[in-house]
């Protein structure tokens, strides 16, 4: 993986292995994350040291390490938002001048192929056999590879996107206790219920208490 076509990947071989390092294995997600990075690092600036660049990713899948990892995009932060929608899809935010792009995966990116796709299931369900796993290894490693390799088009679409609206800068909170399970919790997130100020998790458990309780009483 040492060789990069002019087309592919521009990120150093090194920073590819701590990347690899910090995700704990390479795989043709990781790579994928890579290569939707490179775009928000020429499209919006560089690392991001605190948060003046926003990541809205529509995926928890292993790419999203690699973003993280290049563009200091961070939960921690609060400038790394998941939107749980199940799609290798990211949105790069600028907030200097709101300049945005979307970054979203090319029908057949993966290009995984039924081959690839019958050997990782029995490898994740203890099946395959040493030389079924060693051909997984294969094709896994042609695919991560052909990844980094191939151009840019060839693997996402990048659309630049106006008025997007994002959250303000983290602020920090002041934390008050339950009056359910007793734990300090951010004065935003506290619910109040009958006099009650409860947590989410609380709130959301009395209403169902609550709710049961009613409900036997009118079968009752």
């Amino acid at each position: 993986m040492d060789q990069r076509k002019e087309e592919g990947t521009e990120i150093a071989p090194e920073i590819v292995e701590e990347i690899v390092r910090f995700h704990g294995h390479m795989c043709p997600g990781l790579a994928m994350g890579i290569r939707a990075a490179e775009v928000a690092l020429r499209e919006v600036g560089p690392c991001s040291s605190d948060e003046e660049v926003v990541t809205l990713t529509e995926t928890n899948m292993c790419a999203v390490d690699a973003i993280q990892y290049l563009t200091g995009c961070t939960f921690g932060k609060g400038n790394l938002i998941h939107l749980d929608y199940g799609k290798n899809a990211y949105t790069f935010i600028r907030r200097s001048d709101d300049k945005a792009v979307r970054v979203s995966t090319r029908p057949g990116a993966f290009n995984r192929g039924p081959e690839y796709g019958e050997l990782s299931a029995r490898v994740r369900e203890g099946n395959a056999t040493q030389e079924e796993q060693a051909r997984f290894e294969e094709l896994r490693e042609d695919r991560i590879e052909a990844i980094l390799q191939a151009s840019e088009e060839e693997l996402y679409t990048v659309e630049e996107l106006e008025g997007v609206e994002i959250s303000p800068m983290a602020r920090i909170h002041n934390s008050v206790p339950c009056a359910g399970c007793g734990e300090p919790t951010m004065e935003t997130r506290v619910q109040e219920l009958e006099g009650r100020k409860l947590c989410p998790a609380c709130f959301e458990a009395a209403l169902a208490a609550k709710a049961k309780y009613w409900e036997t009483r009118t079968k009752a």
